[in-house]
Formats: structure tokens, C-alpha cells, sequence
């Protein structure tokens, strides 16, 4: 069995490292270090070692001009050794790496190009996020599906869970063919649900931002990539709830199933 190490990314307004860092050790990863994300562009730090990436939530200075916009321009063009930040994460996964991005990790991700990678086009860009419907910051809890079809390894035997969004931009845009080549390829793991029906939705307050066919997180072709708006590290234990003591919940919070998942793949597979 493999040793799991994970590496968290942290600064530039990332301020989500330390719940982040929480969730893959009570997963089961046996090493989990903070790393200041300029440490690893500058190459005084190194992905070498670790199986697992985790990008968090919180914020990227920059944001102004769009959810991680400009920290996707410096990881592009900021070069160690002739290799940017995103070319060192792109080595990552070419070895067989994971990948997550939670909220602002997974804007992140998306504008990377690293999701949702149709086709195997890692790096080239095919979505963004932009505002809420709402036009407004939507900080609430929401009901979630997972596709059984999905090849993502995050999502592996869950069926539904509630977890906590707290985003400005979280809605998925992207041409319509690009979407429908989402869905029908199982890339969307997670959807908005009418906890009523179990139906993925579109409608508002259920979908906190809009996106196309309820859909809350993508994956590559390989599922192991993969970002979620929703914060899946804010619920790891009941008392996380906001009906912990009204309801008789499980002990373990549902979002640490994700992280547990992950750690899983790692021991059975690298």
C-alpha cells in the first residue's frame, strides 16, 4: 500500500488551507504539507513526492478582475527553470496525480485549463465562472447528486449529501455543445439537486448560481481531476451542521467521503 502525501496550497488570499490540510488527514493520507503557492512557483518548494494537489478555497488576490483571473496569468507566465507553475501541474497528473480544486481552487482550475479537459485537451481553457443569477454572494447549503456513470474517483459510492457553498461566481459557463458534451460524457459529477424530486435543477434558491443542468462540479476523462464549487472540507464532522441538534446525523460529516475517496485510489493504485 502506498503512503499517501497531499500538499495544500496556500497564500495570495487562500484562506481555506488549514480546514483543507484537516480533511485529507482525517482521510486517511499519512503526510499533508501547506505550501505557499509562490514557494512552488519559484521552485523552492516542488509537487515531486506527492500523489495528491489540493487547491482551496477562500479567495486570489486579483479576484477583481474575476475569480482568479489574474493568479491564472502568473501561473501561466512565471517560469522556474523554463517550466510555469501550470506545466509543473500538468508533470503532476501526467504521473498519475490528483487533482482537486474547492470554490476559488476550482475557478482556479478551470481557467487553467486543466478542467474539464475534454477530450484530453489538458491546459486549454473550454469554460470559465462568471456572477450568480442571483447577482448576489450566495453563502447557504445545498443538496448534491453524484452521477454513478462518472469515471471522477472523488465521488465513488456517494449517492446524495448536503454541503455549504459560499461563492459571487460560481456559475459554469461555457458554449452550449460544450455543456451538453459534459453531461453526456458523466464529466459533471455533482448536481444541484430538488431534494423533493432527487431532479438536478436550475431554479434558484436549489442552484445557488444557475449553471446549466444543476451541474456543481466537472472532472477530466480520467477522474482524477476534479473542482466543486461547494465546500466539502466545512463539513467533516455533524456539528459542522446547521441541524446538528435537531436531526440525528452520522457522526462523520458526508463531505469527508470525498477526501477519503481520494486517499483510497491512492493506496490501491500508485
Amino acid at each position: 500500500m502506498s503512503k499517501v502525501r497531499a500538499i495544500v496550497l496556500a497564500g495570495n488570499g487562500i484562506n481555506c488551507e488549514r480546514e483543507t490540510a484537516y480533511a485529507c488527514k482525517l482521510g486517511g493520507a499519512d503526510e499533508v504539507d501547506i505550501v505557499y503557492l509562490w514557494d512552488l512557483a519559484a521552485g523552492e518548494a516542488s509537487l515531486d513526492g506527492y500523489q495528491f494537489l489540493c487547491c482551496p478555497g477562500g479567495f486570489l488576490d486579483g479576484d477583481d478582475l474575476g475569480s482568479a483571473k489574474a493568479s491564472t496569468i502568473r501561473l501561466r507566465h512565471t517560469e522556474i527553470n523554463g517550466h510555469s507553475l501550470v506545466e509543473q501541474i500538468q508533470g503532476h497528473v501526467e504521473k498519475g496525480g490528483l487533482v482537486m480544486g474547492i470554490c476559488n481552487g476550482f475557478q482556479l482550475m478551470i481557467k487553467l485549463g486543466l478542467l474539464p479537459a475534454l477530450d484530453n485537451q489538458l491546459g486549454v481553457p473550454q469554460a470559465t465562472l462568471t456572477w450568480n443569477n442571483s447577482s448576489r454572494f450566495e453563502d447557504r447549503w445545498v443538496t448534491l447528486k453524484a452521477d454513478p456513470a462518472s469515471t471522477c474517483i472523488f465521488t465513488k459510492g456517494i449517492d446524495t449529501l448536503e454541503l455549504p457553498v459560499r461563492h459571487g461566481e460560481g456559475q459554469i459557463v461555457a458554449p452550449e455543445e460544450t455543456m451538453i458534451a459534459v453531461r453526456e460524457r458523466h464529466q459533471g459529477p455533482l448536481a444541484y439537486i430538488n431534494p423533493e424530486t432527487g431532479e438536478a435543477t436550475e431554479t434558484y434558491p436549489l442552484n445557488p448560481n444557475g449553471t446549466r443542468f444543476g451541474i456543481a462540479a466537472l472532472s477530466d476523462t480520467t477522474g482524477r481531476l476534479f473542482g466543486m464549487m461547494p465546500h466539502p472540507e466545512a463539513f467533516l464532522h455533524r456539528t459542522n451542521h446547521p441541524r446538528w441538534t435537531r436531526e440525528n446525523l452520522p457522526e462523520e460529516g458526508a463531505g469527508l467521503q470525498i477526501f477519503k475517496n481520494a486517499v483510497n485510489y491512492i493506496r490501491e493504485n500508485m
